[in-house]
């Protein structure tokens, strides 16, 4: 039964990488992108037309965090259950597919939890102020296609946050096949009780950049040990985009 499991955990992120895996520059075999030098976030529209919104998009991702208009918005409905998991390094982050089941509910539309990965330092930033780390929560309507992404800050704390304690630890150091977990994630721990959050329009952090994303960015961060910090920075230093001029776009602030 243990095989079985394993196999399917498997068999799940094979599939999300392979339908995902556009997020991360697969649209060609031969178009690399990264985040330094001639590859990296000022370049990524002039390596494949594909990524031509990098440049030319009007609801871009990042943005820096300030001057938002205070609202009391719909609460995001978390709907997350202890779940099996594979970690895998795809060349750009470390990732966590995760089974299907949980998902969340945000203006009446339902979002399935695809799977999680980290960036350093923040992509957001808060009045012009980066965090060492931030998780980006993937979520996807299954009938318009269109996502949901819950991102939260992570800062440098005195403790090791257990929640993500099985995570950090099977980091692989290289591009590889997925691993499974072993033991299923609470996904409900991995997130700050306190859940207000800022909301806006945008998009993929990533090439294709495509504008297809409902930003929710909980406004409570999270805190890590600097050994936890160290276990994803010693592989990935630097894999944060830059912010984007947030434009005319609405960016609003939970007030409850």
């Amino acid at each position: 039964m243990k095989n079985r499991t394993c196999l399917a955990l498997l068999a799940i992120a094979l599939m999300n990488i392979a339908l995902f895996g556009a997020w991360y520059g697969a649209l060609a075999a031969d178009v690399h992108w990264g985040y330094d030098g001639d590859e990296g976030p000022a370049f990524w529209a002039a390596l494949s037309p594909e990524y031509s919104l990098c440049a030319d998009g009007s609801a871009q991702s990042p943005v820096d965090i300030r001057d938002a208009s205070a609202l009391d918005l719909v609460d995001i409905e978390f709907h997350y259950s202890d779940t099996p998991g594979t970690v895998v390094n795809n060349g750009h982050t470390i990732q966590v597919d995760v089974a299907a089941g949980s998902h969340i509910v945000y203006n009446g539309i339902t979002y399935d939890l695809l799977q999680f990965h980290f960036h350093a330092p923040s992509e957001h930033t808060i009045d012009g102020e980066a965090a060492p780390m931030e998780v980006h929560f993937v979520h996807r309507d299954s009938n318009s296609g269109a996502l949901a992404v819950v991102g939260i800050l992570l800062a440098e704390g005195e403790a090791a946050n257990e929640a993500y304690a099985a995570v950090f630890a099977a980091m692989p150091a290289e591009a590889g096949e997925p691993r499974a977990l072993a033991a299923p994630l609470a996904l409900d721990a991995l997130l700050p009780h306190t859940r207000a959050f800022y909301t806006y329009q945008g998009s993929l952090t990533t090439p294709p950049c495509s504008e297809i994303v409902r930003w929710l960015l909980l406004d409570t961060p999270l805190e890590l040990s600097a050994e936890q910090i160290a276990a994803f920075t010693d592989i990935f230093a630097g894999n944060a985009r830059p912010v984007q001029p947030l434009g005319k776009r609405d960016l609003l602030r939970d007030s409850q």
